[in-house]
């Protein structure tokens, strides 16, 4: 009986230090205090959800709006303004270059934003849909301009005046034209006729004459100086 206790008592876990019980104290109390603040930052969007709502509803009774801008929000803000107005039946969009600068804005079905506009938004500019009209009439205008150059086919450029007229008082309004029918191929053009040469020998002749003077002037250097 004496070793069955003893054995049982061995089994049993020892009673804490009392430096255990200060960690298991502190971690208790971290635990609640996280989940405190989970309950907290649940309320939190419970309450920024229904905020949202009630912006969004009015923002649809309201006929004289089209669109709404929000102020800057956090990622976990937009989704959930993105999630009521997708609830709604809207269309939402967000702009802006950081993070912490982000912002939402909100259309309704019937006056969804053209590709135009939200390029506008997201370069940060306002939109002003008069100067788009404006701009987008000219557009149109370049357009058809340029298809109605591509079917006429190009420019011809005419000279203000013909040069016969222009010095037909030193010519005469004839003379050109006369002159042209005057003029007449020449059909030797680029030959000497055989009358005009001077030299009319043949080349064998013409040779044999460079010969014969060559032999003549040597034999006159050979000769011996006469005493």
């Amino acid at each position: 009986m004496a070793d069955l206790l003893g054995s049982i008592l061995s089994s049993m876990e020892k009673p804490p230090s009392l430096g255990d019980q200060e960690t298991r104290r502190k971690a208790r109390e971290q635990a609640a205090r996280l989940k405190k603040l989970q309950e907290q930052d649940k309320q939190q969007k419970v309450e920024f959800r229904k905020r949202m709502e009630k912006e969004v509803s009015d923002f649809i009774q309201d006929s004289g709006q089209v669109k709404k801008k929000f102020q800057p929000m956090n990622k976990i803000e937009r989704s959930i303004l993105h999630d009521v107005v997708e609830v709604a039946g809207l269309t939402s969009f967000s702009f802006g270059e950081d993070d912490d600068c982000r912002y939402v804005m909100i259309f309704k079905k019937e006056f969804a934003p053209s590709d135009e506009e939200l390029d506008s938004y997201r370069r940060g500019e306002e939109w002003d849909p008069h100067k788009a009209e404006e701009k987008r009439k000219l557009k149109e205008l370049a357009q058809r301009q340029e298809e109605e150059a591509a079917q006429q086919g190009p420019v011809v450029v005419s000279p203000a005046s013909d040069y016969k007229d222009k010095y037909s008082h030193l010519i005469g309004k004839g003379a050109a034209k006369d002159a042209a029918h005057m003029l007449q191929a020449n059909k030797t053009y680029g030959c000497v006729p055989v009358a005009n040469k001077r030299d009319t020998r043949s080349i064998e002749e013409a040779m044999n004459e460079i010969r014969a003077k060559k032999r003549l002037r040597q034999s006159g250097e050979e000769l011996p100086p006469t005493s």
